[in-house]
């Protein structure tokens, strides 16, 4: 059976084939009368738009991009990550758009944004991936930055990093804690924390700033650095590396809630008890940090708010309506089970 083609529909509604096109493209642009007539006729012969014909005569691919640093897997084993894109997703839906995650094709981030066939993107900490914001310009598709350093004249998201690590940091230093280890999420960097970037740098400055309040700083004797990939696997491999030692903290500070509960597993089966022998706190407040036990002291920021704004400042990037903006979001301290005072 031949597909039906415009062309058809055209002859069958007595209108030109630049009227069809309006009529599924542009409506407004026709009576109601005959795009309704038009709409009437394609749906009984059972035509449907080529999306591929339909993004060249439109120049817009109706698809929001979200760029992520690692493979899909990877990314969706933190449940930030879906509570961030049901943000997005409320605006998408509003605005009768599709949603595309855009992991690294085949280990390069180029290459997937090469191929990405979306009207723009929100890029999600990439400032390890600066070549790759030169790319997008290249390219010429709008961009909107996430947990991402500042760029002057692109719009961006970011919660207030610095100001979260520092409540975090001073709640366990408050309730007495000396012994500390600070976990990160992995960089690339080996822990060389002076040339982290965006959100590890906002968090790593907050950490150190409210040691030094206190007279500490990262020693090797009583404060310690480690990092971990953010999963809950990542978290209890991370725990174990750091038992393993002779030096034990009364301590964990995490950067992610995932890593926390990965800690969380792994202390407890080791023997330990939360927060009795080990306090864990993490950052993020996912939903599943007040439902496990002990429930999670972490450092709340507004995960789906986020991803809200950032497809709004998208949206309005793509159809010119805004100079570009950068709004930073609030956190807050939410104290819960996990953090207690060490053992004497």
């Amino acid at each position: 059976m031949s597909r039906v083609n415009i062309s058809e529909i055209a002859r069958l509604a007595g209108v030109s084939k630049t009227a069809v096109s309006f009529a599924f493209n542009n409506p407004s642009r026709l009576s109601e009368g005959t795009a309704k007539r038009i709409l009437e006729i394609a749906e009984e012969l059972g035509y449907t738009p080529d999306p591929v014909a339909r993004s060249m005569n439109t120049g817009r691919t109706g698809t929001v991009g979200v760029l992520v640093p690692q493979p899909i897997p990877d990314v969706m084993r933190n449940p930030f990550i879906p509570e961030f894109l049901e943000g997005i997703g409320e605006v998408c839906t509003s605005a009768g758009l599709s949603l595309m995650i855009v992991p690294p094709l085949k280990g390069s981030m180029r290459r997937a944004i090469i191929n990405a066939a979306v009207d723009g993107f929100i890029t999600l900490g990439l400032e390890e991936y600066k070549a790759s914001m030169l790319v997008i310009r290249q390219r010429g598709v709008p961009f909107v930055t996430v947990d991402s350093d500042p760029i002057e004249g692109v719009s961006g998201v970011n919660v207030d990093d610095e100001s979260g690590a520092r409540a975090a940091m001073q709640h366990v230093l408050k309730m007495g804690h000396r012994e500390i280890a600070i976990l990160a999420i992995r960089s690339g960097k080996q822990g060389h924390y002076q040339e982290y970037h965006g959100t590890l740098r906002f968090r790593m400055n907050g950490y150190l700033a409210k040691l030094a309040e206190f007279g500490l700083t990262l020693d090797r004797r009583h404060v310690r650095l480690f990092e971990s990939v953010c999963t809950e696997t990542g978290g209890q491999e991370s725990f174990k590396s750091i038992w393993k030692g002779r030096w034990h903290p009364t301590a964990i500070v995490t950067m992610s809630d995932i890593i926390a509960i990965g800690v969380m597993d792994a202390a407890r089966e080791a023997g330990l008890s939360i927060p009795e022998d080990l306090s864990i706190i993490g950052f993020d407040d996912i939903m599943l940090a007040s439902r496990i036990y002990p429930p999670l002291t972490t450092i709340a920021q507004p995960r789906i708010l986020k991803g809200k704004l950032a497809a709004e400042l998208l949206l309005h990037t793509i159809e010119g309506k805004k100079d570009p903006c950068h709004q930073v979001l609030s956190t807050d301290l939410i104290v819960r089970g996990s953090v207690a005072p060490p053992r004497v």
